[in-house]
């Protein structure tokens, strides 16, 4: 338990951004997931786009460090390869 006036801020901070992080990594999922199903459909075109969509969503996580740069990167790279061998 949080005894110092700054030790107490710090939890509500903390639960602060841990609602904000949620509703950021929840947001990714639901880009990343659009880009899955149009995979799936084998729809190259959507995929393109829901891909476009969902790149910046991505990077702007791994800036504010919500995943990690790496992380990000990956995920952008396999959802861009999976497209490419859509209809190859």
């Amino acid at each position: 338990m949080a005894n110092t006036s700054s030790a107490k801020k710090a939890t509500r901070v903390a639960a602060r951004r841990n609602k904000i992080n949620q509703a950021r990594r929840a947001r990714i999922k639901t880009f990343v997931r659009a880009v899955e199903e149009a995979i799936a459909k084998g729809d190259k075109k959507s995929a393109e786009a829901a891909l476009q969509a969902a790149q910046p969503e991505l990077v702007r996580a791994a800036n504010r460090n919500v995943v990690h740069k790496n992380a990000a990167s990956r995920k952008i790279s396999r959802l861009s390869h999976r497209i490419k061998v859509i209809n190859a």
